[in-house]
């Protein structure tokens, strides 16, 4: 791995839920000092002393250089680099701790896909209100935590306005089985990370029915589309949303059942409830609060979004998953455009 400095890089990741963990063993893999934050003391201790995650990421072991601790202020001091791998409902509140905590300006990055909560802020906009954060990165792509965690192949992209903060990111991630691309488009990259939860909602629902394999490219499709219209009125560019943290984490997450928000579109599917499905899914389901989210978001700014529409009523106005298919096929014919 090309290390930005000389010395051993010290690397503070917060969050030791599967994402947060998984990113915290491939640092550490790769030659850094790290220190996986977690809010739950019981949580932390026990993660330290058994030395893997076997809730989420059995049979991972974590290597020498990483340390778990409850600790916040210990986690942060020094550190060269501060990850951030929450919820997105978590975020604000960790960001901000993360800001009181700081004597001097430092750098960030977060992993997390999502907007904020009932604001539906984006989650670049928070990190540059915040006196001590220097410069931020956005890391996103097609990525389940498992496969990263047993060294499997993964591609994703570091976004940051700054291209050295991106780049000094991408080399702390980059290894042989781990590639890190940069871009300088963060609001593309934020916007794919987090719509593609919604349309993998949308893709378990229609499999969940039965609708078949003509029927999921036809929604993954036309779901990059609503993807890039929101991305592209937000300000975002389209060659980010057809690369890996939009067209890649969108097919990743429409076809693979270790996604969550897939699982829960085929639990909706068989009739399960919301809030069954995420219980028996028993992991933060991004998808949920996401789609609100964006919805909202495109009506305000009058983009069209009828899969994210239809999933919408699906989740909080209890139409049925046959009727949201139905009425997005009764849809008027059209030309295909963006």
């Amino acid at each position: 791995m090309a290390k930005p400095t000389s010395r051993t890089p010290v690397v503070a990741v917060l969050g030791a839920g599967s994402w947060g963990t998984a990113l915290a063993i491939l640092l550490a893999h790769n030659g850094a000092e790290v220190r996986l934050w977690s809010n739950l003391a019981t949580q932390a201790e026990r993660l330290q002393r058994e030395r893997e995650h076997r809730d989420f990421l059995p049979g991972c072991l974590f290597p020498a250089s990483l340390t778990v601790s409850a600790d916040l202020a210990w986690s942060l001091a020094g550190c060269d680099e501060i990850l951030i791998a929450v919820p997105s409902h978590a975020f604000t509140e960790v960001i901000t701790a993360v800001d009181t905590q700081l004597q001097r300006s430092a750098t960030l990055s977060w992993a997390t896909k999502g907007l904020q909560p009932r604001s539906g802020r984006l989650l670049h906009e928070i990190a540059a209100e915040l006196p001590h954060i220097s410069s931020s990165a956005v890391i996103s792509g097609p990525s389940f935590a498992r496969e990263v965690a047993h060294g499997l192949p993964t591609a994703i992209t570091v976004a940051s306005e700054s291209q050295r903060h991106a780049q000094r990111v991408a080399d702390y991630l980059h290894s042989e089985s781990f590639r890190a691309y940069t871009s300088s488009d963060v609001i593309g990259l934020e916007i794919g990370g987090a719509a593609k939860n919604v349309m993998a909602i949308a893709a378990g629902i229609a499999d969940g029915l039965g609708f078949g394999a003509n029927t999921r490219a036809a929604l993954v499709t036309r779901g990059l589309a609503e993807i890039m219209r929101l991305g592209l009125a937000l300000g975002g560019k389209a060659e980010t949303m057809m690369g890996l943290g939009g067209l890649g984490d969108l097919i990743l997450t429409c076809t693979d059942d270790q996604s969550r928000n897939r699982r829960l579109g085929l639990a909706l599917a068989k009739g399960m409830s919301v809030e069954a499905a995420r219980r028996q899914i028993g992991q933060e389901v991004e998808g949920v609060p996401t789609t609100k989210e964006i919805h909202l978001k495109a009506a305000a700014l009058g983009v069209e979004m009828p899969i994210t529409e239809q999933t919408y009523r699906v989740l909080f106005e209890d139409l049925s998953p046959e009727a949201a298919v139905r009425a997005l096929l009764d849809r008027s014919q059209k030309q295909e455009s963006v």
